[in-house]
């Protein structure tokens, strides 16, 4: 099942301690070139606002950055939040990639509107702007397909096909299902939550011009090292960066493991640091393979879309090399 399935990447450009956000986006372009090398099929970014510890704020900027750096991979965002943006803008903005970059450039799209209230304001934005998402994606997409009732013609982007994926997160898997577009959903951790959320999307899944069938995207943390300790201490950094984002509202950047784990934390803390290190996959590449092969039978995903981050950068490439030789994906390779 393995040789089978798609393996793509996406990276959250986060910061390190003691590296700046301008070296976290230079890292995310060089991880993409390695991703390419090792056969992967596709490399996202994400869009954050103001968050402490992560770097990526405008993706379409980066995922320009990472196709011209790279010459085969498809790019694309993992993802732009549509409700931050107008639908023209976006439209625009995925013509001039898919223009400069022609049949690999893809269109991930979310819902978010923010990570605080602040952040919200500075965007001129609120949730309730989420509630439209539905209406937001119709709108994206028929300025590609020249059916805007403006009268308005988006250039260069009306008559191009970038694909389009919707990040589902809660109603977001029944807005793919009625739109007919492939689903991007999370996170390994949460497995009956995924597993409801894909069995919806395939039940009211209606074809379109886009997707005349479900196509569902998994994606969580994927961890292999050369023994079951090694990738554990993979997953610590982001562990608690999420457990101090809970406690203090702000990511810090990621940390190395060793120091982390000497970090005195609260009761609290170490509970949500200890649940933030449960529930991925992790471990040695016998291991990795077992529990993909588990997942893949439980989701009948045809896409993994692997979202690991940490400290130790060498690590972290170890890790995607280790990773790509369990699936094969150097052997088949975009497939």
């Amino acid at each position: 099942m393995l040789s089978r399935t798609r393996f793509s990447v996406l990276d959250r450009s986060r910061t390190r301690e003691g590296h700046t956000d301008a070296e976290a986006l230079r890292d995310t372009v060089r991880l993409a070139r390695e991703a390419e090398r090792l056969g992967f099929h596709r490399f996202w970014v994400s869009e954050h606002h103001g968050v402490p510890g992560v770097a990526g704020s405008a993706p379409t900027v980066l995922a320009a950055a990472v196709a011209g750096a790279t010459r085969t991979i498809r790019v694309g965002t993992g993802g732009v939040m549509l409700p931050n943006h107008r639908p023209l803008v976006v439209a625009e903005q995925f013509g001039v990639l898919e223009s400069l970059y022609p049949g690999r450039i893809d269109m991930g799209l979310g819902r978010s509107v923010g990570f605080t209230d602040g952040v919200r304001r500075a965007l001129g934005r609120d949730k309730e702007d989420a509630e439209d998402f539905g209406a937001q994606i119709d709108e994206l997409l028929g300025w590609f397909r020249g059916t805007s009732p403006t009268g308005v013609r988006a250039r260069p982007a009306e008559g191009l096909v970038v694909p389009p994926f919707v990040l589902a997160m809660g109603e977001g898997a029944r807005i793919a299902a009625r739109a007919g577009l492939p689903m991007v959903i999370g996170d390994l951790r949460s497995r009956d939550r995924m597993r409801r959320g894909i069995d919806r999307y395939r039940a009211e899944f209606e074809p379109s011009v886009w997707a005349d069938e479900p196509y569902v995207v998994i994606s969580g943390t994927v961890a292999v090292a050369a023994d079951e300790e090694s990738a554990r201490r993979l997953l610590v950094p982001e562990a608690w960066s999420m457990a101090h984002a809970r406690t203090h509202g702000t990511f810090p950047p990621l940390g190395p493991a060793e120091r982390v784990e000497a970090t005195a934390m609260t009761a609290k803390q170490r509970e949500l640091y200890t649940a933030g290190l449960a529930g991925h996959i992790a471990g040695t590449e016998e291991q990795v393979a077992r529990a993909l092969e588990a997942v893949l039978e439980e989701t009948g995903a045809q896409e993994v879309l692997v979202t690991t981050s940490t400290y130790d950068r060498d690590a972290l490439l170890d890790s995607y090399r280790r990773l790509a030789s369990v699936v094969g994906a150097a052997d088949g390779a975009h497939r």
